[in-house]
């Protein structure tokens, strides 16, 4: 869109902001210069690029309709990828004042449309059905294993309430295999598949967790296979005595049955069984016993209908209206499988049933106490992995004969690399410390081998193969520290024998800004390797390969934008070392300029220039955050909020729990489903 901005910069040189965005000088201004000078590219002949087409805009009206449309004007102008390179730039005053009244236009447009976008109806996904069903028990062991926790806790040693990180911990990885999945479970219980990630999502996104007839019989058998394991008795299950034990003799049937099944059914389905609802369940129980089963096996058939029933299977949100309390068990049930990946607690339920929980100030004492909850371990085991790609270490395999001491016995040190983020990761949330350190951080944990490895002195440092000890240490070299220069980071965004500038600068900006890259076209070759282009690159840098291929047309928009911050990492080879020259001698480039603006000469400049964008860290950090805990990908209803999310957690440090108390106070989240119909769920 050049021609368009180069008439942004001519109207706003000649009149006022405000007068922009009016009517009139939409029409005396704007559609003038939209025909004159930018409808070549955008809709003349049916040439439209951008998907934006001038001669479907005839007023401000037709602008404002699509606010999708609005906010990629707002983004490109942001991220400073308009004008092109090879137009004049524009003035960063007038840049930033079209900005605030674009934003200012979108505000006030949301406002009066007052909606979000829905998230759907959508079944629990393994690792919260694993949680629910083992907090509605009590019970002492887990359901079943679950291999997407990419890093396993011995000792206890996440306590949250102290507000504090031990200096010394041990931790076992995914990538250890079958010994990190021996834990205390229940015998006889198989998992379903794991369930999909969402793109540039998480695996709570709704479009991915729907639930086809197959895997509902799945359900089925999986609820059966819970309360029929051999470990799923009086020592492991913390309601089998005021819920599966024998009634003492003489009691009313009835009577117990309803004591017993009125509370475990609220907890199950997440709000006060309707009466109704209670004595299907009293009548089913009476029929069996009275058949001749026993009562405990008949509390298991019981139990394990609940587990399979819809109200426990489904999250849902139903509609604001004559129902306002539904709006609090909703919020409950958001609040506790955001933080807690799971059902919520007694003191969320009660809170809802007196209608206090959507009090702000109730709010934040429940995120607080919820902050401080050991049950916020599964935040970590699901959210940063997930944020990070971290799976993708797993499948990484650097050439064994460039870095032999990557592999050692049968293990790999990938699983000493991808622990260490989580664990930085942890460090800020427990310790409610700035997010800022996730780019940059004076501390970090490492094994004695990770240590070995970032100082290019590997050995074979005797190490547990199950459990790996980790220590706190200082980081005084700003090469290291904060996630995004990890050993992990660096290897699993590399091929074997080379770097991937292109794969960590699409990672940078998919991770830290949000702002993901479209994916390639089809017809777009892959940077050719020495074997297959049958030329010579020995006296080329790997960014002088790289010029040659973006410089074609089709690939040259995006590699503006990723190139420089891909090429920032330059200096880490594929499995993550430092280097300052290539294996042919010559010197390694990592120089560039971040959103044009910000010039830097190395990994330090880089990083220096992230945290100068700190505002827009944060932001595309909240945006991360709010998807996992919605369900579904942010849109342009939620910049509003997420720009005040942004700037309260700016006002107060950047520290993580106060970003994610701003966001469980946010519109979004409190009206996740504003506009949802009823769902009549049986």
């Amino acid at each position: 869109m050049p021609r368009l901005f180069r008439q942004f910069l001519l109207i706003a040189s000649q009149t006022t902001l405000w007068s922009i965005c009016s009517a009139s000088s939409f029409d005396d201004l704007l559609l003038p210069a939209f025909e004159a000078h930018c409808v070549e590219c955008h809709g003349e002949n049916e040439k439209i690029k951008g998907d934006l087409n001038l001669f479907e805009i005839q007023n401000e009206s037709d602008l404002l309709r699509d606010l999708e449309q609005v906010q990629t004007i707002i983004d490109v102008l942001d991220f400073e990828e308009m004008p092109p390179e090879d137009e004049p730039p524009l003035p960063s005053d007038l840049r930033r004042q079209i900005l605030d009244g674009l934003t200012t236009l979108r505000d006030e447009t949301l406002a009066e449309r007052d909606t979000f976008p829905d998230t759907p109806i959508r079944r629990m996904n393994r690792f919260q059905y694993n949680n629910a069903v083992q907090d509605l028990f009590e019970l002492d062991a887990e359901v079943f294993t679950l291999p997407e926790r990419m890093a396993r806790e011995y000792g206890n040693y996440f306590k949250p309430a102290t507000g504090a990180m031990p200096e010394s911990l041990r931790v076992g990885s995914r990538p250890l295999g079958k010994s990190q999945l021996i834990e205390k479970r229940l015998a006889g219980v198989a998992p379903f598949p794991q369930d999909l990630r969402a793109e540039h999502g998480f695996d709570t996104q709704a479009d991915h967790l729907s639930l086809s007839p197959l895997l509902m019989e799945s359900f089925l058998k999986l609820s059966r296979s819970v309360v029929d394991s051999p470990d799923f008795h009086q020592d492991t299950c913390g309601i089998w005595d005021r819920f599966f034990a024998e009634p003492l003799e003489g009691q009313n049937l009835a009577s117990v049955l309803e004591q017993r099944l009125r509370p475990f059914l609220a907890k199950a389905f997440r709000r006060p069984v309707e009466d109704e609802t209670l004595q299907r369940y009293v009548a089913f129980a009476l029929d069996r016993i009275k058949g001749g089963d026993g009562f405990t096996e008949t509390m298991k058939v019981v139990a394990s209908a609940a587990i399979a029933s819809p109200r426990f299977l489904y999250l849902y949100d139903k509609a604001q209206g004559p129902d306002p309390q539904a709006d609090q068990f909703n919020l409950a049930s958001r609040l506790s499988f955001f933080l807690w990946g799971s059902i919520p607690d007694p003191e969320l339920v009660e809170l809802a049933v007196n209608g206090q929980l959507q009090d702000p100030d109730t709010l934040r004492d429940q995120v607080a106490r919820m902050l401080a909850d050991e049950r916020l371990k599964r935040f970590t085991d699901s959210f940063p992995a997930q944020w990070l790609q971290l799976d993708r270490i797993i499948t990484s395999v650097p050439d064994r004969e460039r870095y032999p001491n990557f592999y050692f016995a049968k293990y790999r040190a990938s699983m000493h690399m991808l622990i260490e983020p989580l664990l930085l990761f942890e460090t800020i949330l427990v310790e409610n410390r700035p997010i800022l350190e996730l780019i940059d951080s004076d501390y970090s944990y490492r094994s004695e081998l990770l240590e070995a490895w970032y100082r290019d002195e590997f050995g074979k440092p005797r190490t547990p193969s199950v459990q790996l000890p980790f220590k706190r240490v200082p980081v005084m070299d700003r090469r290291q520290g904060g996630v995004i220069t990890t050993a992990a980071v660096m290897t699993m965004t590399s091929k074997p024998n080379r770097t991937q500038p292109i794969t960590r600068g699409a990672w940078i900006a998919s991770v830290i800004f949000n702002n993901p890259p479209k994916p390639p076209p089809a017809n777009v070759p892959p940077l050719p390797e020495d074997e297959e282009a049958g030329v010579d690159f020995h006296d080329l840098t790997l960014r002088e390969r790289f010029e040659a291929h973006r410089n074609k047309p089709e690939c040259a928009s995006c590699h503006i934008r990723i190139d420089p911050l891909g090429f920032a990492f330059e200096n880490y080879d594929a499995a993550g070392l430092w280097r300052e020259s290539y294996e042919n001698g010559l010197p390694v480039d990592a120089s560039g300029s971040l959103f044009r603006k910000r010039p830097f000469k190395n990994i330090v400049e880089f990083k220096d220039a992230i945290l100068a964008e700190r505002d827009r860290f944060t932001r595309a950090f909240a945006a991360h955050v709010l998807a996992f805990a919605l369900g579904r990908e942010t849109t342009t209803a939620d910049s509003p909020a997420l720009d005040r999310i942004a700037a309260a957690t700016a006002a107060d440090g950047y520290r993580m729990q106060t970003l994610i108390t701003e966001l469980v106070l946010s519109e979004p989240f409190q009206r996740a489903n504003a506009t949802t119909k009823t769902v009549a769920v049986k």
